[in-house]
């Protein structure tokens, strides 16, 4: 298990981000910037959306279902580290508390993290497993392909052991034609 980059600061400002399918607007990297930071759960789109995150803040990821070699070359399947100690778990496709997948059901049941992240729904939540005792985030999807109709990424802190101001951002609507500053060659 990684730590996290932690030095001498005692508070992590942490984004959460999913699904942005090779698309980043200026909404995104504002709410980003200013993030200790960066946890992506998967289907980047391509390996310049890692590059435009990593100038703003440090990265950590998982590769998703529709990610290409370079990505899967860079980020792993699962992964699992400490921040400010946060035993922080991130997987692309995971499920949810009572329904998780089978892919990573064994580990969470056999060594429960802090905190569960994954993506891939597309479907915000925010959930407690009472049961595992554990912290479960999907932060919804950034980008514009898929079913849903917001874009959503997460905020929170990690400070002591604490994760607290968990926070759900609405980027706007998903439909093409009302993005800002589209970045095509992501």
């Amino acid at each position: 298990m990684s730590s996290c980059l932690s030095g001498k600061i005692k508070m992590k400002k942490i984004g959460i981000i999913s699904d942005t399918h090779g698309y980043l607007d200026d909404r995104i990297l504002h709410f980003l910037s200013d993030r200790d930071e960066i946890w992506h759960a998967g289907d980047w789109g391509g390996i310049g959306v890692s590059d435009k995150l990593a100038a703003l803040a440090t990265v950590r990821g998982v590769y998703g279902n529709i990610d290409g070699r370079e990505i899967r070359l860079t980020y792993p399947k699962v992964l699992r580290f400490a921040c400010e100690g946060v035993d922080v778990l991130i997987t692309h496709i995971g499920g949810y508390p009572g329904k998780y997948d089978h892919g990573i059901r064994a580990e969470l049941q056999s060594r429960p993290p802090d905190l569960f992240i994954c993506g891939h729904s597309h479907i915000v939540k925010v959930i407690r497993d009472p049961k595992l005792g554990l912290l479960h985030i999907n932060p919804g999807a950034a980008g514009r392909s898929g079913f849903h109709f917001v874009r959503t990424l997460m905020l929170l802190e990690i400070e002591e052991k604490q994760i607290k101001n968990v926070r759900v951002v609405e980027l706007g609507p998903r439909v093409k034609d009302e993005m800002i500053n589209e970045n095509k060659d992501l």
